[in-house]
């Protein structure tokens, strides 16, 4: 593959949307793809609120925004992939999901199509071992919020070819992104760690140690993080929290990774964080409130 000039993205979500945001703003033209019109819409509304912001802070300038604008493309059907030289998939954070959208995706793509996907914990050798394409299948997992955060880990399975890496890795310095390889491991490197430690403030939490409010203040200010643990949790989704630590326990086989009682219930509950307005805080008053 001489280059990657045309990105296909799978899934409208926050994630999705921050990748196609990042990609059409690095000049690259963008295929948005989602099942849901409406989760279309929704996309390139908050595309266009993020661009905004980005204006009003001298980041971006106004002919860039509207050139990502032009270059973004949305759709709700894989033959638009038919040209893509790249297709990310950022779907939900299980396995079967996935497959189930690759086995809809590939034969819609080009035979030297890559296929990357942004999982944040799942095993990327199993992932590419339901395709066609195994040595051109690859993690690439983006921070949330996409268009802020700076890094990027790139995940090679045990198929992945040195081309598909180096064009992977040329990619995400395209997009302003800075690589971090990791091996192919259950979470990855970041997750690794940053879930245990949030499930180990949950499991304080349930122990009555401290309550929500405590637990944050004390890492905030004890470690100089911009958010505390809960908080952060609530950010990411606390089913994406839970997902992640049950692929850590069942692949590593070790209790430490247990997910925290109090995680599951949360799950059961659907208080998932902000996405469904309570979590460990209530967001339906300003500012949020402790719900513990």
């Amino acid at each position: 593959m001489s280059g990657i000039g045309k990105v296909g993205v799978i899934g409208a979500g926050q994630m999705g949307n921050g990748i196609a945001h990042v990609a059409a703003l690095a000049g690259l033209s963008v295929t948005l793809l989602d099942v849901a019109p409406a989760a279309l819409e929704k996309a390139i509304a908050t595309i266009t609120k993020n661009l905004d912001r980005q204006v009003q802070k001298g980041q971006v300038s106004a002919e860039a925004k509207a050139a990502a604008l032009a270059a973004i493309g949305t759709s709700t059907d894989y033959a638009s992939f038919s040209d893509c030289d790249i297709v990310i998939e950022a779907a939900t954070e299980r396995e079967d999901i996935k497959k189930k959208i690759f086995a809809s995706a590939i034969p819609h793509l080009k035979a030297d199509a890559i296929l990357a996907s942004n999982t944040s914990s799942i095993s990327i050798t199993g992932l590419a071992a339901a395709t066609d394409r195994p040595e051109r299948f690859i993690g690439m997992h983006f921070m949330n919020p996409v268009p802020v955060m700076k890094l990027v880990e790139v995940i090679r399975g045990i198929a992945t070819s040195d081309e598909t890496y180096q064009a992977v890795v040329a990619l995400a310095g395209k997009m302003g992104k800075t690589v971090a390889t990791a091996q192919d491991f259950p979470a990855f490197i970041v997750n690794r760690i940053l879930l245990p430690m949030i499930n180990e403030a949950i499991t304080t939490l349930h122990e009555g140690v401290g309550d929500v409010a405590s637990i944050d203040t004390a890492m905030k200010l004890g470690t100089n993080q911009p958010m505390g643990p809960l908080e952060l949790a609530d950010f990411i989704g606390l089913d994406t929290c839970l997902a992640i630590m049950r692929v850590l326990y069942e692949g590593m086989s070790d209790s430490k990774y247990r997910p925290s009682p109090l995680l599951v219930k949360y799950v059961e509950a659907g208080w998932l964080g902000r996405k469904t307005g309570k979590g460990f805080y209530d967001y339906g008053v300003t500012p949020p409130k402790p719900t513990r």
